[in-house]
């Protein structure tokens, strides 16, 4: 069934789409508009305090996208400074995923103290600003960045957790080039705005939505609330699918073992795989036919489908899904 895609399946899908040509029956048929940009998964941002040595261990051997060392939230205030202490040896580790730190609010009074502590890790691959409401809040980091750390690539997440800060959230992800997703933290809105948090979780939706839709609008990532109720993992996968259905990219992580289950609902499930196998296969045969819109169990299928269906394998790749086999 799906001979013509042995040569793609070889090579990565972004590859294979760059070398795509019209001129063979082997090679993949063009999709105009097609974008394959996503280069790294954050299916989980686990969070870990800095302050406790212990978990700073843990977190070693953990199998999460993105490792976010905390010196906000998870850490009490008589303790922000031995976070800050401890924080160059965990940016300095053997890990081989994404390192993150995320400092304490612009306007705290202890944001400064954080970056001086963390620009100097040459480990450091992104920065959570929590709490962001206006550019200016991001424009403060990226300035002391440019000033400590001018060769660092470091990137950034600015977390919306506010009123204001969803009103002005347009301004905010095209801030800086560095701003690489947006991230949605309900209990800081919830305290922010005085919704009151119900398990069906519609009080959150609009804000949810926004900034999922500001996020794919300016090809970010978006990164969906916390799931506090740790201990219950039907929840936790219910919040998950529900995230991913909404746009989401992936999810807060406040506990080990939560990370199993959000990187497994954020990555394509091998029925999600088979069908977008099925999807592409239809159109590269109806694309030699001259044939645009076709039918697949009854179901129509023209170019925006086919898009999702492409969106699909490449995120299938990127999370290790094994499809290779689907169809054959």
């Amino acid at each position: 069934m799906l001979g013509s895609f042995r040569v793609a399946r070889r090579t990565s899908l972004p590859q294979a789409i760059r070398r795509q040509s019209t001129t063979s029956a082997r090679t993949l048929a063009p999709v105009p508009g097609l974008d394959l940009s996503e280069t790294k998964l954050r299916r989980a941002i686990f969070y870990v305090p800095c302050s406790e040595e212990r978990k700073i261990q843990k977190s070693l051997h953990s199998p999460a996208d993105c490792i976010m060392y905390d010196l906000e939230d998870g850490v009490s205030l008589n303790r922000k400074s031995l976070a800050r202490s401890l924080v160059a040896g965990a940016l300095s580790g053997p890990q081989t995923r994404e390192l993150g730190v995320r400092i304490n609010s612009i306007g705290s009074g202890l944001e400064a103290d954080d970056l001086a502590a963390i620009l100097r890790c040459t480990r450091l691959d992104v920065i959570i600003i929590p709490k962001v409401e206006t550019p200016g809040d991001v424009h403060y980091v990226t300035s002391l960045v440019d000033r400590l750390a001018p060769e660092s690539k470091v990137k950034i997440i600015a977390g919306i957790e506010t009123a204001l800060g969803v009103v002005n959230i347009r301004d905010i992800a095209l801030a800086d080039k560095r701003v690489d997703a947006l991230l949605f933290a309900a209990e800081d809105y919830c305290a922010d705005t005085g919704i009151t948090r119900t398990k069906g979780r519609q009080e959150l939706y609009f804000a949810r939505s926004v900034v999922a839709t500001t996020a794919h609008a300016y090809k970010l990532q978006a990164i969906d609330m916390v799931t506090m109720d740790f201990r219950d993992m039907d929840v936790l996968r219910e919040e998950s699918r529900e995230g991913a259905e909404m746009g989401f990219t992936g999810k807060q992580v406040i506990h080990p073992a939560q990370v199993d289950v959000v990187q497994e609902c954020f990555a394509p499930s091998s029925e999600t795989v088979a069908k977008a196998w099925r999807i592409v296969d239809g159109y590269q045969k109806h694309y030699t036919l001259g044939k645009g819109a076709f039918d697949l169990d009854g179901k129509a299928i023209d170019m925006p489908v086919v898009k999702w269906a492409y969106r699909v394998l490449h995120r299938a790749e990127l999370a290790g899904v094994d499809g290779t086999k689907i169809g054959d």
